[in-house]
């Protein structure tokens, strides 16, 4: 039996010799040059078998033409017999005769044995034994060999990668024997719909390739190719016990540019890698989807391994750490406490965002370590605060998936000795969906031992009433996209006061973040009480900055006044800035912007008349931005709302 490359389904394709450097070694191997014996030629021609049956024939013909006359006369009785001698030796040949036949004959079945043994050798390293398609080591043969061949006529080649989405949940939900079935199936359809001149190889797992030739100015046809395929899988498959409905992710690539005019210098690795980013570009946007491959997906992909290699070599060497940005309470302008947002300085890209290397670190597994190394530093660096100011810290969903999660945190603040009751967490609407009987545990454990549990960017997740009601959370907070809709509708959004409405009917307190404009300061203040935050207060600072601005305000801890008033006197020393009168500034600041009004036209308003310095969009009197606005200090005396409780509880005591 001879393999040759293709699909079996379809007759008439001929056979694909290899051509490659690593197809070269391997025909050597299998298909020897013509000075060199193969085993079946030496064993076809034998010369110790071959010289003894050729011996044997001679003296049998010599020996018979004596002893047999002699021997018929004398059975008639007219000689004396034949030599016994002669006799020996003739029979000596019949013997060597038939040995020699034997041989040959056993010779010829070992031939065809090593013959079949070498083809079944051959398909098993070149097919894939489940779907019976090329493997990644016959594939790469295949379209080194198809290159060539179509380069002669002006043809291009594509090479499509493809990988069945969400595979895993097949094997874990109904077994590997079905995930089996569905790669054959599967194989089937894609066979079908390819055309003869196509190689289809199966490279590993749940991935396919195909290599095709067309029309470099057609490229279209590509296209109208992949659209069949997604066409043929929109079948459900029907196996013998379930019904599935299968999706796949296509990436493209060629080895001619897009407009199909110029060829690229391309070999079959460096098409299937190009595949492989278009692919994995289909995966990241959505899967179900195919991709052309861009030279900017490799720089995108190659962007992405730098920050995976720097992430690992940033956490052995301590190169993120934490930034501060400050939260107010929006009715006494009073500083409550920082929420803690992680910062890398890296050496090579500078400060990184953690928009960026979030979301790889928890793609990598790396978030739980990264998270407790930020909280470490932050629990440092809050101990030596006002023991009134809280800290905010984000958990990644990733990390309550961990049932140890609440037992590490509160082994952290041990550790550090930083109350439990200063510390907030905020957890994200998308953790409640993936287990919601494990985050209730955690929450309520922590809560146990004080920990404020926040439900960060309310709105924008998976959130139900009932879970909102159900689980024991101390604040909601209200995402950045609502609140910035106070200062595009003239100071009101139906979202935010819906919000608001439910905060009040649970009795659950609200922080609004990004709080940039006064004018959404000014609305936020006539809805009701909140905690706020964002760049009207001054960007998120560093834990020195922090330290030397809660210095000057009177706000470190008992131990660390002395360290933080000299750090505040240094701080003024290196920006020497005349500080005005915190409590009149800060008391100005909120009667201007409770009498403000929306402002339109670019106007500024009272606000503006009161404080000239103010821009739209300048910072609040208040803040601590880094252009080195002043902390508010803590108020001494009672609040509005302290002074209305107390009078409700004189009332209800009269009473």
């Amino acid at each position: 039996m001879t393999a040759t490359y293709g699909k079996q389904a379809r007759g008439g394709e001929e056979p694909v010799q290899a051509s490659s450097p690593h197809a070269s070694r391997d025909s050597a191997r299998h298909n020897p040059p013509a000075h060199e014996n193969t085993p079946q030629e030496s064993a076809q021609r034998d010369i110790v078998a071959l010289g003894i049956a050729t011996s044997a024939i001679l003296l049998f013909i010599a020996t018979g033409g004596v002893v047999v006359p002699d021997t018929f006369w004398a059975l008639a009785g007219i000689g004396q017999g034949a030599d016994p001698l002669l006799t020996t030796a003739m029979l000596l040949n019949i013997a060597l005769v038939i040995f020699a036949w034997r041989r040959y004959r056993e010779l010829t079945r070992e031939i065809d044995e090593r013959r079949r043994a070498e083809a079944q050798a051959r398909t098993l390293a070149e097919r894939d034994p489940l779907t019976n398609c090329l493997n990644r080591r016959a594939m790469a043969e295949v379209t080194e060999t198809l290159r060539a061949r179509v380069a002669e006529r002006g043809q291009a080649i594509a090479y499509g990668m493809i990988d069945l989405d969400n595979f895993k949940q097949v094997n874990d939900m109904h077994g590997h024997r079905t995930g089996d079935e569905v790669l054959v199936r599967f194989a089937e359809r894609v066979r079908d719909v390819l055309p003869k001149s196509a190689r289809f190889a199966r490279l590993g797992g749940d991935e396919f390739a195909f290599v095709t030739p067309y029309d470099p100015a057609r490229r279209e046809r590509i296209d109208d190719l992949v659209i069949r395929l997604y066409e043929a899988m929109s079948l459900p498959l029907t196996l013998e016990d379930v019904t599935l409905e299968i999706t796949m992710s296509v990436g493209l690539a060629s080895d001619h540019c897009s407009d199909g005019l110029e060829p690229l210098t391309a070999s079959g690795d460096t098409l299937l890698h190009r595949a492989d980013i278009a692919m994995y570009q289909a995966k990241k946007q959505g899967k179900n989807r195919f991709f052309w491959f861009e030279p900017s997906m490799e720089n995108e992909l190659r962007f992405r391994n730098e920050l995976e290699v720097g992430i690992r070599r940033g956490l052995t060497k301590g190169e993120f750490e934490p930034f501060y940005e400050q939260q107010i309470d929006l009715e006494t302008g009073e500083l409550v406490g920082f929420e803690m947002l992680a910062r890398w300085r890296s050496p090579h890209l500078g400060l990184v965002s953690p928009e960026i290397f979030i979301p790889v670190a928890e793609e990598i597994g790396l978030i739980g370590e990264l998270s407790e190394q930020l909280m470490c530093q932050a629990f440092t660096d809050a101990r030596d605060w006002d023991e009134a100011l809280t800290l905010s810290i984000n958990i990644s969903p990733l990390q309550l998936r961990d049932p140890w999660f609440a037992q590490k945190l509160i082994k952290l603040l041990v550790e550090h000795s930083f109350p439990a009751r200063r510390l907030e967490i905020e957890i994200t609407e998308s953790c409640l969906h993936e287990n919601i009987g494990l985050v209730r545990t955690m929450i309520t454990s922590l809560r146990n031992q004080g920990v404020t549990v926040s439900l960060d960017d309310f709105g924008t997740g998976y959130s139900s009433l009932e879970q909102l009601r159900s689980l024991p959370f101390d604040r909601i907070k209200i995402d950045r996209s609502f609140i910035k809709e106070l200062n595009e509708d003239g100071g009101k959004s139906r979202i935010v006061d819906a919000i608001v409405s439910l905060g009040r009917g649970l009795d659950l307190p609200i922080t609004a973040e990004g709080i940039e404009h006064e004018e959404i300061l000014a609305a936020l203040k006539k809805m009701g009480e909140f905690k706020g935050q964002g760049y009207i207060y001054g960007r998120p600072e560093t834990a020195e900055q922090v330290r030397q601005r809660l210095g000057i305000a009177g706000r470190l801890g008992r131990g660390s006044k002395a360290d933080g008033a000299d750090a505040g006197r240094e701080g003024a020393a290196q920006a020497p800035c005349t500080l005005p009168d915190l409590a009149d500034l800060a008391n100005r600041a909120a009667c201007a912007a409770e009498n403000a009004a929306p402002t339109q036209g670019g106007e500024s308003g009272e606000i503006a008349d009161e404080f000239p310095t103010l821009g739209a969009g300048a910072p609040h009197p208040g803040g601590t931005a880094l252009d080195g606005g002043p902390i508010l200090p803590r108020r001494t005396h009672r609040t509005n709302r302290e002074e209305r409780e107390e009078r409700e509880r004189r009332d209800r005591k009269a009473g």
